[in-house]
């Protein structure tokens, strides 16, 4: 009986677009069209009642109706959330009741003549992510619809919502202010990647499409355009699959496999394909079912369901822009106002196509602390909340938000009171600020009088402008692959000599520490890496070692900085160095190209100090071979403590694991210390770890005094230092690593109790 309902109800949709594809066609008026649409869907269902009511004015209106009494059309009225047409348009939810009067939401309406009618079955009828109105359905007998049925009349319910729009009876202004009654304030929260506060329009990096044409001319063209979407999507995937930049935010094998079994799933291209059967557009079918989905996994209790919903809904939406051809992101439309950008994930090139002037923070579904993404983001005074769950259902695109990265809070339409109260925070961030500023021509130097040198870290040419504002000591990490990053092709010679000679000619007689490029990995450039797929990207092909293997790369870096070095003293550092055979080998691959520049006539640096990054703890077992051939040594720790703990630093799974002052990395990180103070070699951290207050003061009592942060990190990290005693605390350290205790709650009760700045 059941399959026979179900086929008959599939016979019925079919019909019901065609005969609503008749009426959208028809020069008859608006109110007419709608007369005869009840009428169809009440005589292809075989209900009594059919019923449509519409917004105006802030409520639901009995627009027209075939089974209930005509003098209500235009009489009953409803408010969001009154009755069950209310409730329906409330929660943008269908409803279906064999008896309607047991729902607890149920008023009744005496002049509708409803009384007589036992089941009842609605569905929203939704324009731009808003309900704009109900579609409805009675039965004098009590029994549920079928969900074939249900689906019938949540398609209808979307070609109506075109027909509806196109006819002028819900315009743009009432669905506006629709959204604006529906959407209530909210507070979403997340874990706090880089620290700030923002406050701007949501804008989505790549925007929902919203599907204007439901009713397929040309069922067959649709059905092509669905199969050509589903190659491009499933050959994207595929592509993936290798690419760190997408897997990096957490568990990739995971993540991408789910993908992958939805991509390739027979059952829902079938059903997408079926909704076209039906008379809808490829876009249309495509979102009817993913509605369909979504309702069904919803009412499911087992969080791997609803889990799985967030993919498949991500991979609906991949396949809506490439069948509609709005590939395009957020950034490529250029951001006009401040806006706070909302993703699932960015890779780091695509941070840096958003316009800087005009971005004040970022909210991810996803996210790590230590992503490139993440340490782009800082560098660039961005704030970001990563890891906000149901962002997409909670926010529309234009939401006024405020960001609180520091308390690890979203405010979506934040009411009056949170955005006096959010005023005041950046009033209060100002005057610290101020209080900082203060300090900028002082040393950063400790109490017992140790000069810390505090350095800062860059990549944009425009991040020379905080050398002057936070009188930091020099660069001491300029990281040169930012270039490569944003760039679709290899940067030429000319264009790299002009950026490494704008930042030196900014530094002045400050030193600005070169990092030669570190592509690969998280920071993939399709030109360079082509189809690589590396099972682990983080230990793969990437820096030096893809440095050396592709010669002509670092062959026109090395000219160009020393192009733009000429007169001055170069300081150049190799990344990921594993074994000091390699630093050998790109020290002569630079050596050779001064040589040919000299013998060119060319002008040359006066000198040139090598140096290298300790981010492969293999290298600690070689200091001893290495340290006479360096004049300096960098210590990278977001990348060392991934390597040292086997935890990949993008898992959110392991972030709990990822912890900068366990004993067992500053024990590391003292015993390389000590040894290039034995070997008179400065050590600089330079990782993330260093702008961190508390962990910094770890470092300093291990005995580093050379810290490259955050240009935002200057003024908080010189005011530590100048609360702190140097002495007592290298002897407390002393003991707590030689005892093994939970270094992080020491040094918190240590320095509260002595008034250090460490918060």
């Amino acid at each position: 009986m059941n399959a026979e309902r179900n086929v008959s109800a599939t016979s019925a949709a079919r019909e019901i677009l065609r005969r609503l594809h008749d009426v959208m066609a028809t020069k008859a008026g608006a109110q007419a069209k709608l007369n005869r649409v009840v009428d169809i869907v009440a005589g292809a269902l075989s209900s009594e009642v059919c019923s449509v009511y519409l917004l105006r004015d802030g409520v639901l209106e009995l627009f027209a109706t075939r089974g209930l009494a005509q003098s209500a059309v235009h009489v009953t009225r409803l408010a969001v959330g009154e009755g069950l047409v209310g409730t329906i348009a409330k929660t943008r939810e269908a409803l279906n009741l064999a008896e309607a009067k047991a729902h607890p939401d149920f008023a009744y309406k005496p002049e509708t003549g409803e009384e007589s009618f036992h089941s009842f079955a609605g569905v929203p009828i939704i324009r731009q992510e808003t309900a704009i109105g109900v579609l409805a359905v009675q039965h004098v007998d009590p029994r549920e619809y079928a969900d074939i049925e249900i689906e019938a009349l949540q398609t209808t319910a979307m070609v109506l919502a075109e027909l509806i729009s196109s006819a002028g009876l819900v315009d743009d202004q009432t669905v506006q202010q629709a959204r604006e009654r529906e959407s209530r304030p909210a507070r979403m929260t997340g874990l706090k990647l880089v620290e700030g506060v923002g406050r701007g329009q949501a804008v989505f990096h790549q925007p929902r499409v919203i599907v204007e044409h439901t009713v397929a001319d040309d069922i067959e063209a649709e059905r092509a355009r669905v199969y050509a979407a589903f190659q491009m999507m499933r050959e994207q995937i595929d592509n993936m699959m290798g690419q760190a930049d997408f897997a990096a935010p957490g568990d990739h094998d995971e993540i991408l496999e789910t993908y992958k079994m939805f991509a390739y799933d027979e059952g829902w291209s079938r059903r997408i394909n079926e909704a076209i059967d039906t008379g809808l557009t490829a876009e249309a079918a495509i979102e009817r079912v993913q509605m369909k989905t979504r309702t069904r996994m919803r009412a499911t209790k087992d969080p791997f369901f609803q889990e799985r919903l967030h993919d498949l809904d991500d991979l609906s939406n991949r396949l809506l822009r490439i069948v509609s051809g709005q590939m395009d992101t957020a950034a490529k439309r250029g951001l006009q106002q401040d806006m706070i950008l909302i993703a699932r994930n960015l890779g780091p090139a695509e941070l840096l196509e958003y316009d800087k002037r005009f971005l004040r923070g970022v909210v991810l579904e996803e996210g790590s602390l230590t992503a490139h993404v993440t340490i782009i983001a800082r560098a660039m005074g961005i704030p970001v909340l990563g890891r906000v769950k149901d962002l997409r259902t909670t926010i529309f695109e234009g939401d006024p938000l405020l960001l609180d990265a520091q308390r690890g809070a979203l405010f979506v339409r934040p009411s009056e009171p949170v955005v006096h109260q959010f005023e005041e925070q950046v009033a209060l961030k100002a005057r610290r600020q101020a209080e900082y500023a203060k300090l900028r021509d002082l040393p950063a130097e400790t109490v017992d009088g140790a000069r810390i040198t505090l350095m800062m870290n860059a990549g944009l040419r425009s991040d020379m402008e905080a050398l002057d504002i936070t009188n930091a000591d020099g660069i001491g990490l300029f990281r040169t692959e930012f270039q490569f990053l944003v760039s679709a092709t290899l940067p030429r010679r000319e264009r790299q000599t002009q950026l490494y000679k704008a930042v030196l000619d900014a530094a002045g007689d400050r030193p600005v520490t070169f990092r030669t490029v570190d592509i690969g990995g998280d920071k993939a450039v399709p030109y360079m890496m082509g189809d690589t797929v590396e099972e682990n990207p983080a230990l793969g092909w990437r820096a030096l070692r893809l440095a050396l293997e592709r010669e002509g790369l670092m062959k026109v870096q090395a000219r160009a900085l020393i192009d733009a070095a000429a007169g001055r003293t170069l300081r150049l550092m190799f990344p990921m160095v594993s074994e000091p055979w390699e630093f050998d080998e790109a020290r002569a691959l630079v050596e050779a190209q001064l040589s040919r520049m000299v013998a060119r006539g060319h002008p040359v640096p006066k000198k040139i100090e090598f140096g290298c990054m300790l981010e492969v703890p293999a290298l600690a077992e070689s200091l001893d071979l290495l340290l006479p051939r360096i004049d300096f040594l960098s210590v990278g720790t977001n990348d060392l403590t991934q390597f040292l703990f086997a935890a990949d630093r993008a898992n959110p799974k392991l972030a709990d694991r990822y912890d900068w002052l366990s004993v067992s990395l500053l024990r590391f990180l003292k015993r390389v210390s000590d040894q290039a103070r034995a070997a008179r070699r400065p050590v600089t951290v330079c990782g993330e770890m260093g702008g961190r207050p508390l962990d910094a003061l770890a470092l300093l009592g291990i005995g580093i005094e050379r810290l490259s942060i955050t240009p935002a990190g200057i003024g908080p990290m010189k005011a530590m230092i100048r609360s702190l005693a140097l002495a007592p605390l290298q002897h407390e350290m002393e003991g707590w690593l030689r005892r093994g205790i939970n270094i992080r709650t020491a040094l918190t009760e240590y320095a509260s109790s002595r008034g250090i700045a460490a918060g």
